[in-house]
């Protein structure tokens, strides 16, 4: 299964003016997840996070761990994702989302060459320090897997330099300090931790962690190139909204984020 290379497709859209719309979902939280992220790839996403379920997320705020337990419930594995994964026509990049943990059980040369063969082209492993990154480092890139690494408001400038020249794909901007949820402000902390890694990447920037609503998106890019919308996706789907619920909500941001000049 060949998909569009993660950095590759990002970097295009944002030559060509495009403020950018990652939506995530949590992998096998329901019979038709798959058909969600087929619903949400047509409304306009850019790139889709695929949440690999874990017993200890400890990024996860309450709603995603919700899912994450729903989905486990459902006997969803590692293994099982991406099979279903490499039957999925899309010409969207997809990007996992997991725990060192199970990339380590499952052996970095492995798990990478297995995100590669379904189509996976891009990784976010958020409790892998820097420290202890250059074996996935060195496997992801063996395969052509861009790895995503973050950069929060309390990362120093030194250590949000050492990040911005080993992440591949975009750049994760975490909003506000804090486990991922949905929230009621839209200021985040956004315009600090965007200044502070702008001098050191000209990877797209996108902020992720508390963008809850289209008017909090369209505030985030008018600073990030593009915004991260988790929790507030995964609630909907836990009420039920389906596909069609999904399509419609990844639909309201994209209108709101297209609304927004790409200089503003």
């Amino acid at each position: 299964m060949s998909r569009p290379r993660l950095e590759d497709r990002l970097r295009e859209r944002v030559a060509a003016k495009r403020k950018l719309l990652i939506p995530y979902v949590m992998a096998g939280q329901s019979e038709d997840w798959l058909e969600t992220v087929q619903a949400i790839a047509d409304a306009g996403a850019d790139a889709i996070e695929i949440g690999l379920p874990f017993s200890d997320p400890i990024m996860d705020g309450p709603v995603i761990q919700e899912a994450a337990v729903l989905s486990l419930e459902r006997g969803t594995t590692p293994q099982s994702v991406l099979n279903e994964l490499g039957r999925l026509e899309l010409d969207t990049p997809l990007v996992v989302m997991t725990y060192f943990n199970l990339v380590y059980r499952a052996g970095l040369d492995r798990f990478a060459g297995r995100l590669q063969e379904v189509g996976v082209t891009g990784c976010i492993i958020p409790d892998l320090s820097l420290e202890e990154f250059s074996g996935w480092e060195k496997a992801a890139e063996r395969v052509g897997i861009d790895p995503v690494l973050l950069v929060a408001p309390s990362t120093s400038a030194e250590r949000a330099k050492a990040i911005c020249e080993r992440s591949r794909g975009f750049l994760y901007a975490v909003g506000r300090m804090g486990v991922t949820g949905e929230r009621d402000d839209a200021s985040l902390e956004v315009g600090a931790v965007v200044s502070k890694v702008r001098p050191f990447t000209s990877l797209p920037v996108c902020v992720g962690v508390g963008v809850s609503t289209p008017e909090q998106a369209a505030a985030v890019v008018k600073v990030a190139d593009g915004a991260i919308v988790g929790s507030a996706l995964v609630r909907r789907l836990l009420e039920g909204g389906g596909p069609e619920g999904a399509a419609t909500f990844i639909g309201e941001l994209r209108s709101a984020i297209d609304s927004v000049t790409f200089d503003a």
